[in-house]
């Protein structure tokens, strides 16, 4: 087998050695531009869970590694002049150059064909005359750009500037130092690799970059100054640089990673953000997959298959992480008046991969000065201290999320609706919410969906209040108003979600005549009249709501249902006072809160539920966001509730773990209101890590409690957590522990004895 490998970097050089190693018969030639000593950077950091695959795949690499690496476990974090460490992280790193030193004495003495200064030849004349050609050109490979078409690169530019450079001080943590300049903040993140040697990285927003005049055309300057503004850092010691010049972070994605016989590899591939990790990293990980599914796999082409399908997921985890990371650091501003360890906490678990438990567990007494900071008493996981809005105390920060149901009968909650709110009051949250309940008939997104436009309705929700407030006491429950608006007249969920009705459809009303995809019934444009009957059905529905004991209201403005449609500029086309700009699109909505406030008691909470972006070009952006909370806060909104999307059927959603929170954290740290974080939060770990950041005030939770009506009772049973944060009902107390199952483990060895 003949194989081409573009790049000489460390992934190409990893996975010369590691297929020659594998079949010392195949002829594989490695094409480097550069010198064999040129390097770009200077260290590298490897994770103990790579080292374990080169061991495991190359012992005389991970033996040499091994003796190269410096080794450290704390993370320095400082800010104004004041230093928290957390320890049990457990780095490696070694310099870049040594790296290809040990890559290079391995290729040689398998056989490799090292050819440095060498130009490759063009990728189609090496497909033509090689069996593989595996592209580790890097982030502005040749290779992908060859066959575009195929790979579909996507490069995503970001808004901060950095620029990699090295000190000789050894720092002796994985340092993170924040500057307060007069023209922004600036941050270093350095880390040693050598006993006399660390790693500098110097970033900041691109705005503070030009304002500081970085933007000369003078390294020099640039290298001076970052050294003066970083000090006390390197204690007096200087900057030097490698070719280094400022730039802005790209995050490569390709949709396909092979062609023919012709694969991607390393940066080529993909790139994460430098502050959680290497490319190296990840370079070497795809090095050990791609020998791997060589070897398993019957044929070339089943092995480029197998090679994409085990890495792209495991990538694209990373990335999300990456790019939680590189957001947190551009908007590092907005945290800066955080309590000390707070902050230094949010810094740590930045990412979501890093987390309350887990950080918990490397130092307890770093993250048990965090609690204590934040107020929670001894004992007390963040999610199980109490929050007040307005004259509601909730004892702990579970919100069970609104979840559409379908199961009405013209409008009346019955008893399964009474079963299922009841019994996750039981369950421990703090808070439950009703699904979106219709403001009126015609304001129904299906003929399942519950309402509260007649009294028979209203007293249908008073028993299932009044079983809430005598059986769970202590657990709140609040009543989410809406109207369907576009959206409307549809089949139950699982009978085809947005499709409308085969019969029996009723007219629709939106901000303006577009219907919700292809198919959907085209809405009326509401009139200024039919404006001022809306408003008086959302606050009959609230004097309703209030009659029926509920303790919280929620205004529905978000998911493209009516009063969503009018903050929209995709789904607001008007052209009077309620249409335009942002403060003309928000009028309408204003307006039903402000009626709906002034019927509702002055002593109990209103929240808002607002979709943060549109997920689709043209929405609303993140700034928009912000001020549409900051409109609803300053007419009276204790809390914004912040969803995103389902405004429009196009839209394109950037899910993951947590995925939406980020908005959340942008509303309650630009803005200073509180917030309700929701959308695929599933663990109690993940609550704890949010509140305890200060991302979030509240989390709420849909499917968990779908899964697990119980779900807060037994995030307290599993962190051994007995307070007043949550209590177990009577009849379950005898429950409240993890039921025993049968051993698993094998008795011990009573005795070893010598030969």
């Amino acid at each position: 087998m003949r194989v081409a490998i573009i790049g000489g970097g460390p992934g190409g050089l990893y996975a010369a050695a590691l297929l020659k190693r594998l079949d010392p018969a195949r002829r594989i030639t490695v094409w480097e531009r550069n010198a064999p000593d040129d390097t770009f950077g200077f260290g590298v950091v490897l994770s103990d869970e790579t080292l374990g695959g080169i061991e495991h795949a190359d012992r005389v690499v991970h033996d040499a590694l091994q003796r190269e690496f410096v080794r450290w476990d704390d993370i320095d974090i400082v800010r104004r002049g004041v230093r928290h460490t957390s320890g049990g992280h457990g780095f490696a790193a070694l310099g870049r150059r040594r790296l290809l030193e040990i890559l290079h004495d391995r290729c040689h003495s398998l056989g490799v064909d090292l050819r440095f200064r060498s130009e490759s030849p063009y990728p189609d004349r090496l497909a033509e005359t090689h069996d593989l050609v595996i592209a580790a050109d890097g982030v502005n490979s040749t290779t992908r750009e060859a066959y575009t078409h195929v790979f579909r690169p996507h490069v995503a530019t970001h808004h901060c500037r950095y620029i990699w450079l090295a000190t000789d001080l050894a720092f002796d943590a994985f340092r993170f130092e924040i500057a307060e300049t007069e023209h922004g903040v600036m941050q270093l993140h350095g880390y040693p690799y050598a006993a006399d040697a660390s790693t500098v990285i110097v970033e900041m927003h691109e705005d503070v970059w030009r304002a500081a005049g970085f933007d000369e055309p003078d390294p020099h300057d640039s290298i001076e100054r970052c050294a003066k503004i970083f000090a006390e850092a390197l204690r007096g010691h200087s900057l030097r640089s490698n070719k280094s010049a400022w730039t802005t972070f790209r995050t490569v994605t390709n949709a396909h990673w092979s062609h023919g016989n012709v694969v991607l590899l390393g940066d080529a591939a993909h790139t994460a953000h430098f502050s959680i990790g290497s490319g190296t990293k990840l370079a070497v990980e795809d090095a050990l997959a791609l020998a791997a599914c060589l070897e398993e796999q019957p044929s070339l082409r089943k092995a480029l298959t197998a090679y994409e399908e085990e890495r792209k997921p495991v990538v694209a985890s990373t990335q999300r992480a990456a790019r939680a990371s590189l957001e947190w650091f551009e908007d590092l501003g907005r945290y800066l008046d955080q309590p000390p360890r707070q902050f230094a906490f949010n810094l740590l678990t930045r990412s979501r991969r890093v987390t309350h438990d887990n950080l918990r567990l490397r130092d307890a007494h770093f993250t048990g000065a965090v609690e204590r900071e934040f107020g929670c008493p001894p004992g007390t996981p963040p999610m199980f201290t109490p929050f007040r809005l307005r004259g509601l105390t909730l004892r702990n920060r579970v919100v069970v999320s609104p979840m559409d149901m379908y199961s009405a009968v013209d409008g009346v909650p019955g008893d399964f609706h009474l079963v299922h709110l009841g019994a996750r009051a039981l369950g421990g949250a703090g808070l439950v919410m009703t699904e979106m309940v219709c403001v009126s008939e015609e304001g129904r997104i299906t003929p399942g969906c519950t309402g509260l436009y007649t009294g028979g309705q209203a007293e249908s929700w008073t028993r299932v209040t009044d079983f809430v407030h005598t059986q769970a006491p202590g657990t709140a429950i609040g009543v989410q108003l809406g109207h369907s608006g576009r959206k409307g007249s549809t089949r139950l969920m699982w009978e085809g979600m947005d499709d409308p009705l085969p019969e029996g459809n009723w007219p629709l009303v939106a901000a303006s005549p577009l219907p919700y995809k292809p198919g959907s019934q085209t809405p009326r444009e509401l009139t200024p009249a039919q404006l001022a009957d809306l408003r008086d059905q959302f606050t009959a529905a609230a004097r309703r709501a209030a009659r029926a004991g509920f303790d919280l209201l929620e205004l529905h403005c978000a998911h493209g249902y009516l009063l969503s449609g009018f903050l929209s500029p995709l789904t607001n086309h008007r052209t009077d006072a309620y249409g335009g700009s942002l403060d003309g699109r928000l009028r309408f909505p204003l307006e039903v809160f402000d009626a709906v406030r002034d019927v509702w008691p002055d002593e109990k909470p209103m929240t808002v539920r607002i979709s943060a972006t549109d997920w689709a070009d043209g929405g609303n952006s993140a700034e928009e966001a912000v001020a549409i909370a900051r409109a609803f806060a300053a007419h009276g909104a204790d809390a914004i509730d912040v969803s995103t999307g389902q405004v429009v059927a196009d839209e394109r959603p950037e899910f993951g773990r947590s995925y939406q929170t980020p908005f959340a954290d942008r509303i309650r740290n630009q803005a200073g209101i509180p917030v309700i974080a929701v959308g695929a939060i599933s663990s109690w770990d993940d609550v704890n890590s949010l509140i305890l950041a200060g991302r979030t005030d509240l989390c709420a939770l849909a499917r968990p409690h779908l899964y697990d009506p119980h779900w807060t009772l037994h995030a307290a049973a599993e962190q051994g957590y007995e307070g007043p944060g949550v209590v177990w009902p009577a009849p379950y107390r005898a429950g409240s522990r993890r039921p025993r199952t049968g051993r698993t483990d094998a008795p011990k060895p009573r005795l070893t004895l010598g030969t």
